[in-house]
């Protein structure tokens, strides 16, 4: 993947309309470089001449340990202050099978093609190979070059995670920028400590304790990592903010405010309800088969058994879910990309659809509760069936809503609109309509219908209570077929 990253990046360079403009740019900038590499393998292959004309009662070895630290003190400022971020156009890829962990290790890798990284190796390489190497071993010569090699990577991505924090928080850059400043201003106007010591007690026990290379070399890879979980987190299109002011909510509905950033998403579900003709019908819809009890609680044709009470309340209870919820997540068909490649996580937008239909069978059960004319015992089993659909239909919607594919306009009406209905639609309707009669059945055959309306009670609360666990089950089916729902919703 990286190598194909990096065909696409000479591609959109070479395709860009100011690509002349640009490459001029990069050969200017490429002749400075090339003259401040030159002067860094200049002053490499002399500084041992160097070291003792300005230390000539100190050991060049010991002057030259004494140093290491002092320049990636400057290199860290420098970096903070000129190094660029590595960028990379993550929107197309996004909405592709193209795992976030090959573009944060892209991201990551191309970090390293950079000048900084270039210049201690010219600068100290040649001494080690030509002093160090001469005095005690290439084994030792070896473990300084590592070093070199561990801590360069480390500044690297430690000025990275810098910056990248100062984009949220523009204080970062002055603060990290003013430790630097005041640990350099500690030893050369204060002299509280000598920074030359502190990098002869590493560097200078190097020689006789090559083991300690692992040192620099752990805090590489450690601050790779963390770069790299960094990157990997924050991989979205809105610009990153800070916590403050992150978080907006939902002030047309206050009711839903405490359920954070789930409450927001219901908010704007209902405004997409409520702005559509479609989805507006299904609502409408909902509403006017709240009557649908009364074709079967007062016609003398049908006896009032509990059978019946129990479909009736279900679908009534569940009707909303069912009209709406078969088309999960074809309402947002038009902007779906845009949600794959939001800070959004999915879990919570999973949430957010538990939430709406338990809001809106919440509505239709409350509205239902004049239907106890017809007895105690028929708001005892809506009240069943409600349990029912919030804790196991919902589940089941939400379960086909990861196979429906199909486009949906919210511009046109229900009424004899077939767009957005496949086999997922008629497979739906199986579990939610029998699954209830099914369980229930068996008890009334043996007279005991009590215990079968206790049982299908039973397991709806206790799916109630699993909602987490169905969460995660969902949220992992969602990433399995999240692509081919994607390139379904692309079909117009």
């Amino acid at each position: 993947m990286i190598s194909i990253f990096l065909k696409h990046e000479l591609k959109a360079f070479w395709r860009a309309k100011n690509a002349g403009k640009s490459l001029a740019v990069q050969i200017i900038l490429g002749v400075f470089i090339l003259y401040f590499l030159c002067c860094a393998l200049f002053l490499g292959f002399f500084m041992d001449e160097g070291l003792k004309h300005f230390s000539p009662k100190v050991d060049v070895v010991v002057s030259f340990c004494g140093i290491i630290l002092l320049y990636y003190l400057w290199d860290l400022l420098m970096r903070i202050q000129l190094q660029e971020l590595p960028t990379l156009r993550v929107q197309p890829y996004l909405q592709l099978p193209v795992k976030r962990n090959a573009l944060a290790q892209y991201l990551g890798l191309t970090a390293l093609l950079s000048g900084f990284n270039i210049i201690p190796l010219l600068l100290f390489v040649p001494f080690i190979f030509k002093v160090i190497a001469a005095q005690s071993g290439g084994g030792i010569a070896l473990a300084f070059l590592f070093s070199v090699l561990g801590f360069t990577i480390f500044n690297n991505y430690l000025a990275l995670y810098i910056k990248r924090k100062a984009n949220v928080n523009g204080w970062l850059l002055l603060i990290a920028t003013g430790v630097l400043a005041l640990f350099v201003m500690g030893d050369f106007m204060w002299h509280i400590y000598s920074i030359r010591n502190i990098s002869y007690l590493f560097f200078g026990h190097l020689i006789s304790s090559p083991i300690l290379v692992l040192l620099p070399l752990l805090l590489a890879v450690g601050m790779y990592y963390f770069n790299f979980l960094y990157i990997k987190q924050n991989f979205y299109l809105e610009e990153l903010s800070s916590k403050k002011n992150a978080y907006k909510g939902s002030t047309e509905y206050p009711i839903l405010n405490r359920f954070g950033i789930v409450g927001d998403l219901v908010a704007n579900e209902i405004k997409l309800i409520l702005r559509n003709k479609r989805p507006s019908s299904a609502l409408k819809m909902s509403f006017i088969f709240l009557v649908y009890g009364l074709i079967f609680y007062l016609n003398p044709a049908f006896k009032m058994s509990d059978g019946i009470v129990v479909f009736v309340g279900m679908f009534m209870s569940g009707v909303f879910i069912i009209n709406y919820g078969q088309f999960m997540y074809g309402w947002q068909a038009s902007h779906f990309d845009g949600l794959l490649v939001s800070k959004l996580n999915i879990s919570d937008f999973i949430k957010s659809k538990y939430l709406l239909f338990t809001i809106m069978s919440t509505a239709a059960f409350v509205l239902l509760t004049p239907y106890v004319y017809f007895g105690w015992r028929v708001l005892l089993i809506h009240t069943i069936m409600f349990l029912w659909n919030i804790g196991i239909n919902t589940t089941i919607i939400l379960f086909f809503a990861n196979r429906n594919n199909r486009r949906i306009s919210l511009t046109k009406g229900a009424a004899f609109n077939w767009q957005g209905v496949g086999a997922s639609q008629w497979l739906v309707g199986l579990p939610i309509m029998f699954t209830p009669l099914v369980i229930f059945i068996p008890f009334k055959l043996f007279n005991q219908p009590n215990i079968g309306l206790a049982v299908m009670a039973g397991i709806a609360i206790i799916c109630l209570f699993a909602r987490g666990f169905f969460v995660k089950k969902l949220e992992a089916d969602f990433y399995n077929r999240k692509f081919k729902i994607a390139e379904g919703f692309r079909e117009k």
